[in-house]
């Protein structure tokens, strides 16, 4: 495995829309969280946060194979990093590569101050990153019926700590 996060322009956001919707579809069904999911996030709105000020898409490559997409949102103001989202293509799961992209997000923006968030049910999510070093901050939030949303953060320090909720 050579896993590399390769920068997306403009010009690739509707590749990356299309592998979004793929990505998320199944979750979608599952959850039916119509207004928060991924998979329902229309071209216009993946625009609106590519522009915002730090933030970043990275197409996550193996020797040029784009086998899923990180975004990462960096204001470089002291405040967390935030991971939102991360998703692997379906046939490439279960293999290492979203570790390996948050190693390299971490090699590119900084190991510290980081938090992100996922859903509670998904417990492979949970487990990938308790196991890279993020640990839950208690809060969770109730999406609907069938899911909820749980936070994390790594590398809390305590001087600079900043709620991700300011984040989209």
């Amino acid at each position: 495995m050579n896993v590399k996060l390769m920068k997306a322009e403009e010009s690739d956001l509707e590749e990356i829309r299309q592998m979004q919707v793929t990505a998320f579809s199944e979750l979608l069904e599952k959850y039916q969280d119509y207004g928060t999911s991924p998979a329902s996030e229309s071209l216009d709105r993946i625009r609106e946060k590519y522009v915002q000020p730090g933030s970043f898409y990275y197409f996550i490559t193996d020797r040029q194979t784009r086998v899923g997409v990180i975004r990462i949102v960096d204001r470089k103001d002291g405040s967390r990093k935030r991971i939102s989202p991360l998703w692997i293509m379906p046939e490439y799961r279960n293999r290492g590569y979203a570790q390996s992209a948050i190693i390299e997000a971490e090699r590119i923006h900084g190991a510290d101050n980081w938090c992100l968030d996922t859903i509670l049910q998904e417990k492979g999510n949970l487990h990938l990153y308790e196991k890279m070093g993020y640990h839950q901050t208690g809060r969770t939030e109730k999406i609907n019926q069938r899911m909820d949303i749980v936070y994390f953060e790594k590398n809390c320090m305590e001087r600079k700590k900043t709620s991700c909720m300011t984040f989209s």
